[in-house]
């Protein structure tokens, strides 16, 4: 069998990204895969020499463990350029370095890789290009259109990857295949039995020194405009006809278009940042006086959203998004809480607590938890919970992501309408936040976020 053979050009290549996750997730994916040949091609304004640019690659296949021929034949082949990637002149000079079909991947900010685009756009491109972006697409609705329609005159939809990682291949099947393979959980996820559905992302990390991105973004874009919105669509949309990416990705932009501000009031939102506080022994400063922090921002590092999806089976159910920073806990999780059952009988000392199905993400967990019988008075319902444990993959997340733009694969990446409808949801809110409407409330660093919120 001939070895699949194709160019991955990264732009930014010098940076944390590539490093720390980019190049360990294409060494892995050529562990697992050892007759594929991938020409790692790295460019950035960094001045690296060949020697230092292996050592470099090397040690972030090291890594991640990984080992085998075709990681032996990407280290040796792979070559370094210093180019500056918002001029024609440099990105033509690393197009022509390579040899395959060609994935360009920005691992760059987002108003560089606008610049790029621009410049690509002046060029006469090689054949079958493919084009990697990381988040945020745009920087808001209006921006978010105009940045689609520029990728447009360069390639195809097809082509272009706005990478998700956050949803890996193994998390997507997972849900798809408990909701739709499935006769007992299908049926009961409607508004008829669902009393709400949290979708939460709460981490144990503060700042960590990305203060030039995230003081500009903040917990709602960062997590909720992009991550959280996409693992919802694929939650409440309906089955797709196939798993073919465009079947999938269709499925998932109707669920989004559906999707409105409960009450359509951005008023429901919460939004709070961390003061010092401490986690597993280690002190954290306040967020205002983290590196790089300008306070006069009020940049959230907490945010919550309610959500309703407007369609005959979810309407009326409201659906909580939640991602915070410098947390007591790291959370990763969907909550669906079910309706009480209509009728109790009064003997039974039943417990205040409704039936939910938690779904843990990475690693993916199912837990049911129920009321049932349990040792002792047989009148006396007690809580029990039914675990599983779902498959994890092959792949770490960003393996996945460049399996597929490898392979052509669009199935993980964003669509350019859902990109777009991800600002359109969150605008009011941002709005609101702006303007006052909605209180800047702070949190203990270690905490479980303002005291307020709790109850």
């Amino acid at each position: 069998m001939t070895a699949a053979k194709s160019s991955l050009l990264i732009l930014g290549a010098s940076g944390d990204l590539a490093a720390r996750l980019l190049m360990p997730g294409l060494g892995e994916l050529l562990t697992h895969e050892p007759s594929r040949r991938v020409q790692l091609i790295g460019s950035g304004v960094e001045d690296l020499t060949d020697a230092e640019w292996k050592k470099r690659v090397g040690e972030s296949f090291a890594s991640s463990g990984a080992s085998g021929p075709s990681v032996e034949a990407a280290l040796a082949a792979t070559t370094y350029i210093q180019a500056d990637v918002t001029s024609a002149d440099g990105l033509k000079t690393l197009l022509a370095a390579c040899d395959h079909t060609t994935a360009v991947y920005f691992a760059l900010p987002p108003a560089i890789t606008e610049k790029a685009c621009h410049q690509l756009a002046s060029l006469e491109l090689p054949k079958g290009l493919s084009l990697a972006l990381e988040k945020p697409f745009g920087t808001d609705e209006k921006s978010a259109i105009a940045l689609n329609a520029l990728l447009l005159t360069l390639v195809p939809e097809e082509r272009i990857h706005r990478v998700d990682h956050f949803l890996g291949r193994a998390t997507v099947l997972n849900l798809l295949g408990l909701r739709f393979a499935n006769r007992l959980i299908e049926p009961m996820l409607t508004n008829r039995d669902v009393e709400s559905i949290e979708i939460v992302y709460d981490e144990q990390l503060a700042l960590e020194n990305r203060a030039r991105y995230y003081d500009h973004a903040g917990a709602l874009v960062d997590m909720i405009q992009s991550h959280l919105l996409q693992v919802m669509a694929v939650l409440v949309m309906e089955a797709p006809a196939t798993l073919g990416a465009a079947d999938l990705r269709d499925q998932k932009q109707l669920a989004l278009r559906a999707t409105h501000l409960w009450h359509d009031d951005p008023t429901t939102s919460r939004r709070a940042r961390y003061s010092a506080g401490t986690i597993d022994g280690r002190k954290l400063p306040a967020y205002k006086n983290e590196e790089g922090v300008d306070p006069s921002l009020e940049t959230e590092t907490l945010a919550e959203v309610v959500v309703e999806v407007r369609t005959m089976r979810w309407a009326g159910v409201p659906i909580r998004l939640r991602s915070g920073k410098a947390l007591a806990s790291h959370r990763r999780e969907i909550l669906i809480t079910f309706k009480a059952p209509a009728h109790v009988p009064p003997e039974f000392h039943t417990l205040k607590t409704a039936d939910r199905l938690r779904i843990c993400i990475a690693p993916d967990v199912m837990s049911l938890e129920l009321n049932v019988n349990g040792p002792g008075d047989p009148y006396v319902i007690d809580r029990a919970s039914l675990e599983v444990d779902f498959n994890p993959g092959d792949l770490p997340a960003y393996g996945e992501v460049l399996q597929g733009i490898l392979d052509g694969d669009a199935s993980l990446s964003v669509r350019g309408d859902a990109a777009v409808e991800g600002w359109r949801i969150v605008e009011p809110v941002l709005a609101a936040w702006r303007d006052g409407s909605v209180p800047l409330d702070e949190y203990r660093a270690g905490s479980d976020g303002p005291k307020a919120w709790r109850a």
